[in-house]
């Protein structure tokens, strides 16, 4: 197999944190990793030199006509949401959407692919401040404004800034596998994975203390999935009300306890189905389903398919 070609888009006033995180995922060398790594590219979707946030200045080596051999595009956040992309890049994005190519957006790049018009039945995210400028101006698309990134086949879309990092390495993790995932996150310093239906951002702030007692909470449920966890056990282990805890479980994760320990397990789940040929019945196990058929309904609410077949696409049987 051909190692995949990932081609960055560059423009002026381009976003250059955006832009830097697909620099620092595709184009270092990673021969520690024992794989066939990406190869990288920047192309220009115009001509000139392109003004970077911060005062920087970008040449990019090439022309859209790398778009035409790319198997994954990345697009930054577009320079502004009321300003339609040029032709000829709309026209090289559809082109390679029709031939196959995977698309990657950050922020507000996912409304270049909106004025391409190849997202209409789609889900898709981007930054909560232009969630809904992008669902009334393309109605066709079904916009998922509460979530860190969202996976819609051929097309990856995320939030705002950091949470590209996420998709990115959700990708990583998508076409290596975990161990590659987390060695990648390891370079970088960062989580090796967050689940894409994350909220993007708290509405209030935790108190320190109480954030705290919840970091370390969350701590020790990660470590003891198979626990029968309850609202009454969590609030007594932390010495809170059980009131208090669920108010403040929301605000640090966006979920509720219930359904946060439900995400946990799956994570778990995936991780052994990735990494793994354990058996289904140890899977459901280790990660603190208590039935098969929980962990089956679960598992295909939080990630839309069966467990078997998520596995398939890591080991083909």
């Amino acid at each position: 197999m051909t190692t995949p070609l990932v081609v960055a888009l560059a423009y002026d006033q381009l976003c250059t944190f955006e832009f830097a995180c697909a620099v620092e995922l595709f184009s270092l060398e990673r021969p520690e990793l024992g794989v066939d790594w990406y190869r990288f590219a920047v192309c220009a979707a115009e001509p000139g030199k392109l003004r970077a946030a911060g005062g920087i200045t970008v040449e990019a080596p090439y022309t859209l006509r790398m778009l035409d051999r790319a198997d994954l595009i990345i697009i930054p956040g577009w320079r502004d949401v009321d300003e339609r992309p040029p032709a000829q890049l709309l026209a090289k994005i559809r082109r390679a959407y029709a031939r196959g190519a995977r698309f990657c957006t950050i922020c507000s790049g996912i409304f270049v692919l909106a004025e391409a018009g190849i997202l209409d039945g789609k889900i898709v995210t981007t930054h909560w401040r232009y969630a809904d400028k992008l669902a009334k101006r393309f109605p066709s698309i079904e916009v998922q404004a509460d979530a860190l990134y969202v996976d819609a086949g051929q097309v990856i879309s995320s939030a705002g800034s950091a949470a590209g990092l996420d998709m990115l390495l959700y990708l990583v993790r998508k076409d290596y596998g975990v161990k590659v995932a987390n060695q990648v996150a390891q370079r970088l310093v960062i989580p090796p994975h967050r689940e894409g239906g994350q909220a993007q951002y708290i509405p209030r702030p935790v108190a320190q203390d109480e954030r705290g007692r919840l970091s370390a909470l969350l701590d020790w449920v990660r470590i003891n999935p198979h626990l029968p966890h309850t609202v009454e056990t969590l609030a007594a282990r932390v010495a809170m009300s059980e009131r208090t805890l669920q108010r403040q479980f929301l605000e640090f994760t966006g979920y509720s306890p219930y359904e946060w320990i439900i995400r946990e397990r799956v994570a778990i789940a995936k991780d052994l189905l990735e990494s793994s040929n354990t058996a289904l019945s140890q899977v459901l196990t280790l990660s603190g389903f208590g039935s098969e058929e929980t962990f089956r309904r679960q598992f295909r609410r939080v990630i839309g398919t069966s467990p078997m077949a998520y596995r398939k696409q890591f080991f083909g049987k």
